[in-house]
């Protein structure tokens, strides 16, 4: 199988300013992710592992090791070395994000959140708009809540907008923080689909569970995080 991601060595740790002392995020942690390869991390809260997936979106960066990743735009890249640029374009074109909080534009709806997705990589609008709808309809957002401004929306709404969001680009990489940790089980089967979907399109992911049977169900394999370690992996 082709690799997508080599993570070695990988540290993070966060300075406390006001007692003078240090708080490890993860230490050591080494894995390689394949091309169309799903991996599930699990854990305590606090363990590390949403540390693991800032490093590699690089909205934190790494105190040392390495993340290797096959990029289409810049061939193998360290993204812990990488620079602003580099790392906007590859956000923008190949790598997704899920987060359980949505941060947006005031003023922007719905629909805009998820079409700009694809105008920023380059769709014309009006094809952008339809791919838009299609995955807002497959997430069961309402479509009275099309255009209105997110900031108004449930948890629940605000999390399916985040998942079409970062969907809809059908990253070559997407890294998964909590996809399911608001959803009712309708909402969860309509996540799983379009995984499935992804992956076999040859997406590849990085996603952080609590909800243990979902993760079974999607994951290729599984590591647990503990105190910032990483435990040996397990075959789904």
């Amino acid at each position: 199988m082709t690799q997508l991601l080599e993570i070695a060595n990988l540290k993070k740790t966060f300075k406390m300013h006001h007692f003078d002392k240090e708080i490890m995020g993860c230490s050591n942690v080494s894995f390689t992710l394949n091309q169309g390869e799903f991996i599930g991390i699990t854990g305590k809260s606090g363990a590390g592992k949403s540390t693991i997936l800032r490093c590699i979106y690089r909205t934190y960066v790494p105190m040392g090791g390495n993340i290797l990743y096959s990029s289409d735009q810049y061939g193998k890249i360290d993204l812990a070395q990488a620079q602003e640029r580099e790392m906007l374009a590859i956000r923008r074109n190949e790598i997704g994000y899920v987060s359980q909080f949505l941060r947006v534009m005031p003023r922007i709806t719905a629909l805009e959140v998820v079409q700009n997705a694809l105008v920023e990589m380059g769709y014309p609008k009006e094809k952008a708009e339809s791919e838009a709808k299609n995955m807002l309809s497959h997430f069961q957002l309402a479509k009275s809540l099309w255009n209105a401004y997110p900031q108004t929306f449930s948890g629940g709404e605000k999390l399916r907008l985040n998942l079409a969001q970062a969907m809809v680009k059908k990253p070559k990489l997407l890294l998964l923080d909590e996809p399911t940790a608001s959803l009712d089980d309708v909402s969860k089967q309509s996540v799983k689909e379009m995984i499935k979907q992804l992956k076999e399109e040859g997406t590849s992911m990085l996603g952080i569970f609590h909800d243990l049977t979902f993760m079974e169900s999607v994951v290729d394999q599984h590591y647990n995080m503990k105190e910032g370690m990483m435990q040996e992996g397990v075959k789904a």
